[in-house]
């Protein structure tokens, strides 16, 4: 009995494990995609960011020092973290707030909102250099788009790219043409409310801006907080369109934290510096997620989600 038993037991851990291993060869090229692509690499600049570590010559270990430099003895990190500060501070609030009233304009829509939505999403794949190429042309001061509007009502356009005052506004302006993905983000969680709830606010005659503070924007909570994170890590990664753009001027006006990073490493080819400011712009990040999470979780609320009642909470 003892051994029919074991056996028993032993065809089952020999079932367990076939099912397990087909499960994991499945899922293996994502796993070593992983592995290779990105947890390498993140292991890699870490260790490179302790090291003075330049394209050519020998790697020294210098511990802490490139942190140590470049929050101490570097003005041009400050001067770049502010700009992307800045940036973020601007980019993020209208990215979402625009995302959201053209998802509910097209979520309300009843004539081409195909159309439209695809209309809105095509500008957020459009290659960087594409983006850049457009902005360029209707930015320019003899011969832009932008200009030639404003000449038509008697405004002398101004070098949007050539002026400090405006270099920023102006990557700003052309950031926000590729939000169609928050946009179709947002879009579905509107779609996903039951109707019924809005059947309901409106028989017990809540209507209007009360059924959006009451009920859309409640139920959107957590496609708003996912929206808002991901802007800010977008914010604090702007490269491209600066680069390509103004490449950091007039006057340093667009020299982003990226930009900063990516000068260390493939202009001044120092590797190890490079990789410290990549560590340092991953943990404002890294904080900042982690704020806007712990602050959201007075306000948003997920499906299936049951919170501890005030006795429970004071016990």
């Amino acid at each position: 009995m003892d051994v029919s038993h074991a056996i028993t037991v032993a065809k089952r851990r020999r079932s367990a494990f076939s099912r397990h291993l087909t499960a994991y060869l499945f899922i293996s090229p994502w796993i070593l995609g992983f592995l290779f692509f990105t947890l390498g690499p993140l292991g890699f600049s870490l260790t490179m960011s302790f090291f003075d570590w330049p394209v050519v010559g020998e790697r020294t270990f210098i511990g802490l020092d490139n942190y140590r430099t470049m929050f101490m003895d570097d003005p041009q990190f400050w001067e770049s973290l502010w700009i992307t500060v800045k940036f973020a501070a601007i980019y993020v609030p209208f990215n979402i707030v625009m995302s959201f009233l053209l998802a509910l304009m097209l979520h309300h829509a009843s004539f081409a909102s195909g159309f439209f939505r695809t209309a809105f999403y095509l500008p957020s794949v459009i290659s960087g250099v594409a983006l850049v190429t457009i902005w360029s042309w209707i930015y320019s001061r003899e011969y832009g788009l932008l200009n030639f509007l404003l000449s038509l009502i008697g405004i002398e356009g101004p070098n949007w790219l050539g002026d400090p005052n405006l270099a920023l506004v102006a990557i700003i302006i052309a950031s926000l043409w590729g939000l169609g993905g928050t946009m179709l983000i947002l879009l579905t969680g509107l779609k996903a409310i039951p109707k019924e709830l809005y059947e309901a606010a409106t028989v017990s005659g809540v209507r209007g801006w009360a059924q959006m503070l009451f009920i859309t924007l409640p139920m959107l909570g957590p496609m708003l907080i996912f929206t808002f994170i991901t802007s800010i890590i977008s914010a604090f990664q702007q490269l491209t369109i600066a680069l390509l753009l103004t490449k950091g001027g007039p006057l340093g006006s667009t020299y982003f934290f990226a930009m900063y990073i990516y000068d260390n490493a493939f202009k001044y080819f120092d590797m190890g510096y490079a990789a410290a400011g990549s560590w340092v712009m991953f943990a404002i990040v890294l904080a900042l997620s982690l704020i806007v999470m712990r602050w959201s979780a007075a306000w948003v609320y997920y499906e299936g989600e049951v919170r501890p009642s005030d006795g429970e909470r004071n016990a």
